[in-house]
């Protein structure tokens, strides 16, 4: 007799499974709901958001804590439909750019469909257009807001002026690649469209004699052809940034020029000889681009290995809160020779802030160094850590050696020493987290790595609204208000 068993004689106990009796409806009372209720009391604004939003700080900034004077006092002319309060459009601004809404036509539709601004506008839905113009109008107004947020930072503390870092990133200009062209692209197009132009004005000339010997001479002389017309203007806009290219480079072979003559020792009348000669001789190189959309932005690598129309964002931060102390927004990718400006911006905004001193040491990395930005630090009285090079990952650097520094020592090499104490050591590794994870907020909060204005100066004026819209949020943050808005009633 086999051992095995059936599957069904290892089952000792045959249980049918037990299904639960379904309940029966009961008759539940829900909340009241009902579209069609008409409000007996007007609903008050103040009411649609709790205590702590942000909206709510934004409103007392801009009612109690800015100075509007200048925007208020650009309003000469009192003929035309009133316009929108420059408070309410502040209002929506500052809140749309610290949560990165930066389109004029999406600011009015969350104007329409977001509590948060309907409380900021009082219910009021200024369109796109009037938005964009207002941005463009006051743009100074805006670019000095910078200077605003910085002394009410200061005011509240969260200014320290220790350890302060120096950085830059690329920002995108309103530009595509791909309406841009190259130089010797430039020479080739204009080369064709005045051959096309020519010969569509022969065209135009022989139908014209043929219609005027038919019918008379009595069309107009100006009348152009769809065709030329649009040619023409092509022809025109190349030949614009075609100039621009060589006026540019002319200027930059002229500045050189200039600077080894000085360097020379030559007299002025050399100088400007040598400046001249050099400006005439400039050639542009055949891969030099200029963008139709913005011609004041410039290829630049970005972070992800790719070229893009950019500008370059400056900014130096203060390591307590994360403050922006000074920014500044260029035309070339390099960083070093942004160095000794940032330094004169930064002690500009730190007196027109009304914050005394300066920082104690600032931090930057080796794009930043050379020996002219280690002297421009004389007088400043300011500690420079400036990388003179870069580690590999993984790598360590070597710790400083004994004894006194050679007499005869560089400034890279007295530098690269200095960074080997341990002091420099923990002071520079503090650079990183004090300026980056600052660009990484204008770019995940606030898309401050992307501008909507064209032109270096609407661009300089967008960058440094991102910076003071940056300095708010640190503000509305740390819960500390420099002003004093009143207790609402009730």
């Amino acid at each position: 007799m086999s051992k095995v068993l059936d599957a069904e004689q290892c089952v000792l106990v045959d249980v049918e499974p037990v299904v639960a009796a379904p309940k029966a409806p009961v008759d539940k009372t829900f909340r009241r709901y009902d579209q069609d209720q008409p409000l007996l009391l007007p609903p008050d604004l103040r009411d649609w958001l709790p205590a702590e939003h942000p909206a709510r700080m934004v409103d007392d900034l801009v009612e109690f804590g800015l100075d509007l004077a200048g925007i208020y006092a650009s309003y000469t002319e009192s003929r035309g439909a009133p316009p929108y309060d420059p408070r309410l459009m502040l209002k929506v601004l500052i809140y749309g750019y610290s949560n990165g809404v930066t389109s004029s036509r999406a600011l009015e539709r969350r104007c329409q469909d977001d509590i948060a601004f309907r409380f900021l506008t009082a219910d009021a839905a200024p369109d796109f257009v009037a938005i964009s113009r207002f941005r463009v109008r006051h743009g100074a107004a805006l670019k000095a807001l910078f200077t605003q947020s910085l002394a009410l930072c200061g005011r509240a503390g969260l200014v320290s002026l220790g350890r302060v870092a120096l950085d830059g990133t690329k920002v995108r200009a309103a530009a595509s690649r791909h309406r841009a062209m190259s130089y010797d692209r430039m020479v080739r197009a204009e080369a064709e469209l005045e051959a096309e132009v020519a010969t569509l004005l022969a065209d135009a000339e022989a139908v014209d004699a043929a219609e005027d010997a038919a019918y008379g001479a009595d069309r107009r002389a100006d009348e152009l052809p769809a065709e030329l017309a649009r040619r023409d203007q092509r022809l025109a806009v190349i030949r614009a940034a075609k100039a621009a290219l060589e006026a540019e480079h002319a200027a930059a072979a002229r500045a050189r020029a200039q600077e080894e003559a000085r360097g020379r020792g030559d007299g002025d009348e050399q100088v400007a000889a040598a400046g001249a000669a050099a400006a005439t001789g400039a050639v542009v190189p055949d891969k030099a681009q200029r963008s139709f959309t913005d011609p004041d932005a410039r290829i630049m690598k970005t972070s992800d290995g790719s070229f893009h129309y950019c500008f370059n964002g400056q900014a130096i931060v203060d390591e307590a809160h994360q403050v922006i102390l000074a920014g500044q927004l260029r035309q070339s990718g390099a960083d070093c020779p942004a160095l000794p400006d940032m330094l004169t911006e930064l002690e500009t905004f730190l007196r027109q802030a009304g914050i005394d001193g300066a920082p104690n040491t600032l931090l930057g990395d080796a794009g930043y160094f050379s020996a002219a930005n280690v002297e421009a630090f004389t007088d400043t009285g300011i500690d420079p850590l400036l990388a003179t090079g870069r580690l590999k990952h993984g790598e360590r650097a070597a710790p400083a050696p004994r004894g006194p520094i050679p007499k005869n020592a560089t400034v890279k090499q007295r530098m690269a020493r200095k960074l080997r104490t341990k002091k420099a050591k923990a002071d520079y590794a503090r650079r990183k987290v004090i300026v980056e994870p600052v660009f990484g907020q204008l770019q995940t909060c606030q898309t401050g790595d992307q501008l909507r204005l064209r032109g270096k100066p609407k661009a300089d004026v967008e960058w440094f609204f991102h910076l003071a819209c940056h300095n708010f949020r640190k503000l509305f943050n740390s819960h500390q208000t420099p002003w004093a808005p009143p207790t609402p009633a009730g």
